[in-house]
Parts: structure tokens; C-alpha cells; sequence
């Protein structure tokens, strides 16, 4: 999929078109891992004696795996390959989990299982499969979601829409009113691009920069805020 805008959802409002489906995010909205990128992706710079700070994680935050892996290389000068400085950070946040370290985000849960009981529902997300496999399986949120797509299977990574699109379309939304729901400012400006009605729950710890901030429909306080606004755009089926 491409950012043409030919390809873009129709993006609804209160006062428009009923809403046919809702894209997440996983780092920050599902998964409480967005922390664990940071992390990795410092642990990898300093086992090849460069310094990450943290301005260079809120610039990543977002990019699809080949994106930031190869990112990682150019500016260690490790001397690796994208694959393998990708396998060091994505096995370092799997350890993490498994461990106990990190799980579901509060509030998450409860906002994608009343999302599935709406409308169809989809992963759109720049996180590896091994990641989103361990945390979707522990929460028993992994039979709800219709299509989960990774930024590495799409030509480009966010704030590109192309994964929106793809999530998008796999659930039936071409052409069609839907919600992506957002943490980053990557990710925002991904969804946006695809047409979608964007939901930002911003994220505390690498806070989305004020431009992609203000192409958000609703910024949510917390999961809470979201899921209050959330009811009000989805109907219920049973009304219908």
C-alpha cells in the first residue's frame, strides 16, 4: 500500500458516517513495551561504545524494524547487519516480558475488547512478531484482533500510512469511515495520513512533538478518557 490519497480511509466525525472499524497501535496503547525499545536500543549503542539519548528514542519511536535496525548500525558503526542489531533488541525485550518486566498496558485490554464488540478491529504496529505474539497470547487478546500487520511488511514504516492502509484494508475499512488510535508521533501522523479519525493517547515518557499532536481528532487524557470518547463514536450493534 501506498500513501496515495486515493487510498486513503474515509475519516468520519461525531456528525458524519458511522465508524466501520478500529486500527491500533501495540507500544503504548496495548503494550506496555514502548520503555523496552529505549532501553534495547540503548543497550545496543553501548555495547558498541556510542552514546543514545533520549531525543534519538522519541525520533525513533515508530519506524519499522528495518527502519531503526539499520539506524542502530549507521550510527554505532558497529559493523553489523540490520538483521542482527534487530535480533539483539527485539530478544532483549522478549527476556523482558517474559520476565515479568512489562505486560499489557493498564486500560489497554478493556479498550480493545469493547472495540472488537463493536466492530471489526486491527494491529497496525512498528513492533516485531515475536513481541506482539508473547504479549497478545498472556492478555488473551490475540483471537479479538481481524489482522495484526507489522511496519516491516509494508513498502514504508510510520509516520508513512502505508501499515494504517494495510491493517485498514485487511478488515474491510477501504473506503470506509475508521479509527486509528495513537501514542507516538510517528504513529499519529501514519494514521492521520491514511484518513483515519485519530484517537492520541499521548505518551508520557516520549511525548508525540506538538505538530503531529494537533492532527489528532481527540487527544485522550488516559486509556480511560479514550475509552469514554470510544463509546460515544462506536453504536451499538444491538441499536442498529
Amino acid at each position: 500500500m501506498t500513501g496515495d490519497p486515493a487510498g486513503r480511509i474515509t475519516a468520519a466525525t461525531a456528525d458524519g458516517p458511522p465508524f466501520h472499524g478500529v486500527v491500533f497501535d501495540m507500544d503504548g496503547i496495548v503494550g506496555d513495551t514502548e520503555h523496552l525499545w529505549d532501553l534495547s536500543w540503548a543497550a545496543y549503542a553501548q555495547a558498541h561504545h556510542t552514546p543514545w539519548q533520549h531525543e534519538d528514542s522519541v525520533d525513533t519511536m515508530g519506524m519499522s524494524v528495518p527502519e531503526w535496525s539499520a539506524r542502530l548500525v549507521e550510527r554505532t558503526g558497529s559493523g553489523e547487519t540490520a538483521e542482527q542489531a534487530a535480533d539483539f533488541c527485539v530478544q532483549y525485550i522478549v527476556g523482558r516480558v517474559r520476565a515479568g518486566e512489562a505486560g499489557l498496558m493498564p486500560g489497554g485490554p478493556e479498550l480493545v475488547r469493547f472495540a472488537a464488540s463493536r466492530v471489526p478491529i486491527a494491529l497496525a504496529t512498528s513492533s516485531a512478531r515475536p513481541i506482539i505474539e508473547v504479549l497478545l497470547a498472556d492478555g488473551g487478546l490475540d483471537r479479538l484482533f481481524g489482522a495484526v500487520v507489522t511496519s516491516a511488511e509494508v513498502p514504508r514504516g510510520k509516520p508513512s500510512p502505508d501499515v494504517y492502509l494495510e491493517a485498514a484494508r485487511q478488515i474491510g475499512l477501504s473506503g470506509r469511515a475508521g479509527i486509528g488510535i495513537e501514542d507516538s508521533g510517528n504513529g499519529i501522523r501514519s494514521a492521520h495520513g491514511a484518513g483515519l479519525y485519530v484517537i492520541a493517547i499521548p505518551n508520557r515518557q516520549f511525548p508525540p512533538r506538538p505538530e503531529a499532536l494537533a492532527l489528532a481528532h481527540h487527544v485522550a487524557q488516559d486509556h480511560a478518557d479514550a475509552l469514554a470518547h470510544l463509546t460515544g463514536l462506536l453504536a451499538d450493534p444491538a441499536a442498529t
